[in-house]
């Protein structure tokens, strides 16, 4: 019973933190996102997948994004790739691919010059097919 109440309160803790991990940003970064999550809800199979990920540079110094990188290829970021100046904001644009039909949570990686660590963006929904599904007449 013991080792049971102790692998539970070790899941329990691995999984807090690595959701509270997931839905924050590094402070000492000098990004601020205004979110680092989008929720797309329910939306259609080959709808708009685009959500834009805004952010400000509160440096003191050009801030460089070296990379932004998807957890798959049905995930694809755009950036801007100029240094963005103390005080300036810009976006990162993110488009999913909505011809894959189910819930989904995707990760982009956002590299800069300004940490060793990446920060962590979020996309998540669930796409549903709208499609009526034939039916098959029964064989009397």
């Amino acid at each position: 019973m013991k080792k049971l109440v102790v692998l539970f309160s070790t899941i329990l803790c691995f999984a807090t933190c690595s959701f509270a991990q997931e839905e924050t940003q590094p402070q000492e970064s000098g990004v601020v996102f205004e979110n680092v999550v989008h929720d797309y809800g329910t939306i259609n199979k080959g709808s708009d997948g685009k959500c834009s990920f805004k952010f400000t540079n509160t440096t003191d110094t050009p801030l460089i994004l070296t990379n932004v990188r998807a957890s798959c290829g049905c995930t694809v970021p755009s950036w801007p790739r100029e240094a963005i100046n103390p005080g300036e904001s810009n976006v990162i644009n993110v488009k999913y691919n909505t011809e894959n039909v189910g819930h989904f949570t995707k990760r982009i990686s956002v590299f800069t010059n300004k940490q060793d660590t990446p920060i962590i963006l979020t996309i998540t929904g669930k796409v549903v097919d709208p499609t009526p599904v034939e039916e098959v007449p029964e064989n009397k």
